[in-house]
């Protein structure tokens, strides 16, 4: 069984920055093969946001077109914890922030499909106003 905790959300003025972690809790020795963040904004749909791609010593990246350049992942193996890490948020970053995980990887053409995930965290509020 996994479970994934989230914290580090909050309020914070556009332009700000905050960082979002994702801690995995799990008998295993490995983290999933596939971790990523995803985001529900008030009356909207649920989101992809970044994700990690397989393991080992360089797992791939991938970052939403929406937030690329503002957003990157920190990915701390051993203590199996996935960070966001995010700057110059804007309005439209404000929602929820749910950490998954994946038992199989996840590509390119795929991390970003809700599905590959088979576990989520409870989620975190990021709100961005002035």
């Amino acid at each position: 069984q996994v479970q994934l905790e989230e914290t580090g959300g909050g309020a914070v003025q556009p332009g700000g920055s905050l960082r979002l972690s994702c801690v995995v809790r799990s008998e295993d020795f490995d983290r999933p093969p596939c971790m990523g963040w995803f985001r529900q904004a008030p009356g909207k749909g649920r989101e992809a946001v970044a994700a990690v791609r397989g393991r080992g010593a360089s797992p791939s990246t991938s970052i939403s077109d929406s937030v690329k350049g503002r957003f990157s992942l920190v990915l701390r193996d051993r203590e199996k914890i996935l960070i966001l890490e995010m700057n110059r948020l804007r309005a439209e970053d404000t929602g929820t922030y749910y950490c998954a995980a994946g038992r199989l990887s996840c590509y390119a053409d795929t991390w970003f499909r809700s599905e590959e995930y088979n576990y989520w965290g409870q989620g975190t509020q990021v709100t961005v106003s002035s």
